[in-house]
């Protein structure tokens, strides 16, 4: 049986990340979570603006993911900062800790979403941005803005 395409549903997205570093590689992770904590995220409630991820033991953990309880989980709901298991291949995670062991290079979360009724992660390798770096960013954003503010006043 072939599996319905479904596009991915967005549930949180990690802004701060893409403007604090230079994203290399991206790898999607599944997400070991309990049934009251995958219930609230099918809600939107998550947040990962300060979440990381850490190798430990050859096994990778995304930390400070804040996951808000169910409202109707009771004593089931864990604890909203837990650690979480993130779910990769070994090879994977063997090659991440390579990479991370160099300096100057981590690995954050930048988007957490529903794919095919399952829980993801997108995590990427990526090098911290020096400040003149941020300022260039943001200058060419505010010119490729008012180029399309431009472009849209000619179509009028």
């Amino acid at each position: 049986m072939a599996e319905s395409k479904e596009p991915r549903k967005l549930i949180a997205n990690n802004k701060k990340a893409r403007h604090d570093y230079f994203l290399d590689e991206f790898y999607e992770a599944g997400i070991e979570l309990f049934g009251t904590e995958v219930k609230s995220m099918r809600l939107g409630k998550c947040s990962i603006k300060e979440a990381f991820v850490r190798i430990d033991n050859g096994e990778i953990y995304i930390y400070q993911m804040h996951i808000s309880p169910y409202e109707q989980g009771n004593f089931f709901n864990k604890d909203p900062l837990r650690p979480r298991k993130l779910l990769l291949h070994k090879s994977e995670i063997k090659k991440l800790e390579g990479q991370v062991s160099e300096k100057g290079v981590t690995i954050v979360p930048v988007e957490v979403y529903l794919k095919n009724g399952r829980v993801k992660v997108e995590i990427a390798l990526a090098r911290g941005k020096k400040l003149y770096d941020k300022r260039a960013d943001i200058a060419a954003r505010d010119v490729k803005r008012a180029a399309e503010r431009d472009y849209k006043l000619t179509l009028r």
